[in-house]
């Protein structure tokens, strides 16, 4: 079984740190603090009539959650720590799906593929969750058919890669499971807030563009994703410069790239090498607009690079869910990281998957799958979060879960849809300054490809 959903470690440890490395389940060493349970109680049944109240309904359910604790993007897993420790926090505080006690065990991946396929094993195989809340694009699409037979849910806040666009979820048809392809994101793929992205630029008359990018899929995703709809509006590429990630300068790139005109240039590279990029750019005076990948709207940028980089600005998935302000509050309470694009599509992988498992009557990685759609999906009573779900199954009701990232409607391929905020750099770092309604973006995703 293959599990991709994620919880963070809650309930019967001490709670998670600051840093995002939970409560000790994970641990750079990988070890667990038995938050999981060497039984696998995480996969308890619920009873076979599907009631949540019988005698074998599980005292505790484990999830699992692969977390970049190191490597590049490990400036980004501490608000999402912090925001599934919270959601794990308003969970076991309505009463826990099906009154059992939610708790996740954390462990490290450092976004590698190698150990994110041993961290999966251990998760499933050894500990028995699921379902997994976690994994980035640079894991799951060199994984994918080793995921797949699995087939345990995977609910991710994290990928925005092209490659999940038609791949995932469960076709549309939640009873079946012979089509279904497990992997579900709560945040909007690449190809949407790209999407916007390109239609921002497009809209300032930013009409030829530079391209700099590093070679792994996230880089490569974002710049094809906005690329394309950037190309296709009237948008022309005057020139792209690949790199690797990791350099001590890049002076030379830039002298290729910044030999071509353009109006703009776009940058998708990891902080660490955005930051040696912009520097070597500031240093050596080239100008023009600055369009930045959205993990890199963050303080450390400007920070680093200094004035030259204010007016900057990222395009990133909207904070514009109906239930952002429920998510908000419950996350301000738990401690004090920064929110990013990642953490409320991290609160809502958490609800749909506690809600999925509520509407099931039981823990198991099938039953998890079948009813993740379902309570998701419109038709059923609107809901905010865990504890309105809960009474309303509990009153014989259907729900739609009303998210915090988006509306959480899951398309037939395990996708959402929303917003994109535009957020620009200056003296206080970057402020949100405009945003692209999901509206005016949808003409340009193609349901059935999305």
């Amino acid at each position: 079984m293959v599990g991709l959903a994620g919880c963070v470690s809650f309930g019967g440890g001490e709670g998670s740190d600051d840093d995002g490395s939970g409560d000790g389940s994970g641990g750079d060493d990988g070890s667990e603090d038995g938050s999981g349970g060497d039984d696998g109680s995480g996969d308890g049944s619920g009873g076979d009539d599907g009631s949540d109240d019988g005698s074998d309904a599980p005292e505790t359910i484990s999830l699992g959650q692969p977390a970049s604790l190191s490597g590049q993007w490990d400036f980004l897993q501490p608000g999402v720590s912090q925001a599934t420790d919270a959601a794990v926090a308003h969970i076991n505080e309505a009463g826990g799906p099906l009154d059992a006690e939610l708790e996740v065990i954390r462990r490290d991946t450092a976004v590698d593929p190698q150990e994110a396929r041993t961290v999966t094993t251990q998760l499933i195989e050894n500990d028995g969750v699921p379902a997994i809340v976690g994994l980035f694009s640079s894991e799951i699409n060199p994984l994918w058919d080793f995921l797949q037979d699995f087939e345990v849910p995977m609910v991710t806040p994290w990928p925005g890669s092209t490659f999940l666009d038609t791949r995932g979820g469960d076709k549309g048809t939640p009873e079946d499971l012979s089509d279904d392809e497990w992997i579900w994101r709560t945040v909007v793929g690449d190809t949407v807030h790209t999407s916007g992205s390109a239609v921002y630029a497009l809209e300032n008359d930013l009409d030829t563009l530079g391209v700099l990018n590093g070679t792994t899929e996230g880089e490569r995703s974002y710049v094809e994703g906005f690329l394309s709809v950037y190309e296709d509006n009237g948008g022309t590429v005057a020139e792209r410069v690949e790199v690797e990630i990791g350099g001590s300068s890049y002076q030379s790139a830039l002298s290729r790239l910044f030999d071509a005109e353009f109006d703009a240039f776009l940058v998708s590279l990891p902080l660490e090498s955005a930051i040696t990029a912009l520097s070597d750019w500031a240093d050596a005076g080239y100008g023009r607009q600055p369009i930045l990948s959205d993990p890199l709207a963050q303080q450390d940028l400007v920070d680093q690079v200094g004035s030259d980089i204010h007016g900057a600005w990222a395009g990133s998935p909207g904070q514009s869910g109906p239930s952002y302000d429920t998510f908000e509050e419950v996350y301000s309470g738990q401690g004090d990281a920064e929110i990013n694009a990642w953490t409320p599509p991290a609160w809502d992988a958490m609800q749909v998957i506690a809600l999925a498992i509520q509407r099931a009557g039981e823990a198991t990685p099938e039953a998890i799958e079948r009813n993740l759609g379902p309570v998701s999906r419109d038709g059923g009573t609107a809901v905010n979060n865990f504890a309105e779900g809960k009474e309303a199954l509990e009153n014989g009701e259907e729900i739609s879960y009303q998210g915090a990232a988006t509306p959480t409607n899951f398309t037939q391929h395990g996708n959402v849809f929303g917003s994109v905020t535009i957020s620009t750099a200056g003296e206080n770092g970057f402020e949100a300054t405009s945003e692209v309604p999901a509206e005016d973006i949808r003409e340009y995703v193609a349901e059935g490809e999305y």
